[in-house]
């Protein structure tokens, strides 16, 4: 996606607004010619329009710009100048040029300049920054292991659709007690309020006119071709795949391309690594049927046992009731109830009846394959 430099303001496009405000008309008209011709697939003409702003310091024409030197569109592909750009415009509080800064830092092994603009990246919600996040922590990898948010954040991934997510957290689920499995339920729903709460002022900022409003054009990413050795860092490695695999082939949501092969894990820690998929689309989804309005069932599981196998925790409770209509009529669920269990201030939802801890954890493996998080849980 390209940044127009205009007064209209999509929800998926704040985060590649500017947070600067008052830019000259001449430069917000160069701006739009750009992403204008851009969006014909004239490039070099796109390119051209962004040069004289994006030197004058436009942040979002920098942004753009940056993604042409990505991408190899309208200019040679340069990754060097691509992340000069995306560094110039996110000093200027670029949010999305910010999160690809700090990709592509990442990429290049410059881990520690890097990390504080992924933490940044996962705080609103970036499920590539929330991979690596994660598997920083569970590694140990420039920061204290952490297991508990590790799983977390790899949840989080996986629920946003990360393809990876779903491989490290069963490789993950090896390792990780299910105490742990269980605490990090909670800390993933605390997240995700914090990152709604994030977005929710960031939207703000837009409406109030703190940061420039973006349309966008969506552009296809031509395939990572980037080759490295034995010796490159786990956590970089791993996120090259997902971001591969993920398929951001939008040139404002995808960050950097990268290749992989199996994560290094710090030599105490048990091996973690992301299986190497095969590209493919994302599957489509079925629209979940409208949640019911009828309160959770208090009878007695149909499925007799104080196994559980819980699908998650949920803030909003009509989300639990989403859920479960898009998975009840799943066979590894099927005659087991669905709970809706309080826990402080979400709801656990929870099929019951699982007659032990091995037939509880047989069903969450099967359903975790299908890409649904879930874990063994007693009553």
């Amino acid at each position: 996606m390209v940044v127009r430099g205009s007064g209209k303001v999509r929800l998926g496009a704040f985060l590649a607004a500017s947070m600067m405000a008052g830019l000259g008309s001449p430069a917000l008209a160069d701006v739009k010619a750009g992403v204008d011709a851009w969006s014909t697939g004239d490039f070099t003409a796109a390119v051209r329009e962004w040069q004289a702003p994006a030197a004058a310091g436009d942040p979002d024409a920098q942004f753009n710009l940056a993604q042409a030197y990505r991408l190899g569109r309208g200019v040679p592909k340069d990754l060097g100048r691509a992340e000069q750009l995306f560094g110039a415009a996110a000093a200027k509080g670029h949010l999305q040029a910010s999160d690809n800064y700090g990709l592509l830092l990442f990429q290049r092994g410059e881990r520690a300049q890097a990390m504080p603009y992924i933490r940044s990246a996962a705080s609103r919600g970036d499920p590539r920054a929330q991979y690596i996040l994660g598997l920083a922590l569970f590694n140990g990898d420039g920061m204290a292991k952490d297991w508990v948010r590790a799983y977390a954040y790899l949840t989080l991934a996986q629920q946003q659709g990360l393809p990876q997510a779903t491989g490290a957290l069963a490789q993950m689920d090896q390792h990780v007690s299910m105490a742990d499995r269980q605490k990090s339920v909670a800390v993933a729903s605390q997240i995700a309020a914090e990152t709604e709460a994030t977005r929710a002022r960031q939207l703000a900022a837009v409406d109030l006119g703190s940061a420039s409003g973006g349309a966008i054009v969506d552009e296809p990413a031509p395939a990572a071709a980037t080759s490295r050795g034995p010796s490159v860092a786990t956590v970089e490695r791993a996120v090259a795949e997902a971001e591969r695999v993920a398929g951001r082939s939008s040139p404002a949501s995808a960050g950097a391309d990268y290749t992989i092969t199996k994560p290094r894990v710090a030599a105490a820690t048990p091996p973690v690594s992301a299986r190497t998929p095969a590209p493919a689309p994302a599957p489509t989804r079925t629209p979940a049927p409208a949640p019911s309005t009828r309160p959770a069932p208090t009878t007695t599981p149909s499925a007799s046992g104080a196994w559980r196998v819980q699908l998650g925790a949920f803030g909003v409770a009509s989300n639990a009731e989403a859920l479960w209509a898009r998975v009840r009529s799943r066979s590894e669920l099927a005659g087991h109830a669905k709970l809706l269990v309080p826990a402080g201030k979400v709801t656990k939802l929870q099929a019951g009846g699982f007659a032990s801890q091995a037939d509880a954890s047989a069903a969450c493996s099967r359903l975790k394959s299908a890409g649904i998080t879930c874990l063994a849980t007693r009553d």
